[in-house]
């Protein structure tokens, strides 16, 4: 049990500095729309994706964004507490494809948590759309969620249909 633990400390520490680092790119991106787009102003990029500087206080796809601090302050305890059990699923999974699936997710959320507990909102400045149809606006933290939430539930139903055709 003792060498099981010790033999994935590398592991575990490469993916704090992962963390470290997902976190710092999404933070300072965060900082840097806000330093130099304006809020609601439309800047074009490449076809279906624009800078678009604006404030979520609700979670993922502006939804529950009621704009009110119990929303937002509520959503940031219940935050707390998922990057806690996230955490402790990275520490039991054996599997490294879904540790850094973990990872990225975790990275995601505290990344947001940082933003939120500044003033109770998430800086969103992504515009992703197809020409005159509207679908989001995110931040690196929310692709990150996104991206290692995708691989995980691709990687546990692989690992099912696996199981199941034994």
């Amino acid at each position: 049990m003792v060498q099981a633990r010790i033999g994935r400390l590398p592991n575990l520490n490469s993916g704090h500095l992962a963390i470290l680092v997902l976190v710092s790119a999404d933070i300072c991106s965060k900082i840097l729309a806000e330093k130099f787009l304006e809020f609601g102003q439309l800047i074009p990029m490449i076809p279906s994706l624009d800078l678009l500087l604006v404030f979520n206080s609700g979670v993922a796809f502006s939804m529950l964004d009621f704009n009110n601090a119990f929303t937002s302050y509520g959503l940031l305890i219940i935050g707390v507490i998922l990057v806690g059990y996230l955490y402790s699923m990275l520490r039991k999974e054996e599997a490294q494809f879904n540790q850094w699936a973990l990872i990225l997710i975790l990275a995601g959320a505290i990344g947001n948590l940082m933003d939120r507990s500044m003033d109770g909102v998430v800086t969103d400045f992504l515009y992703f759309h197809i020409g005159d149809v509207s679908f989001f606006i995110f931040n690196l933290a929310d692709a990150f969620i996104s991206i290692g939430a995708a691989l995980f539930l691709g990687a546990e139903f692989k690992k099912y249909l696996h199981t199941r055709n034994s």
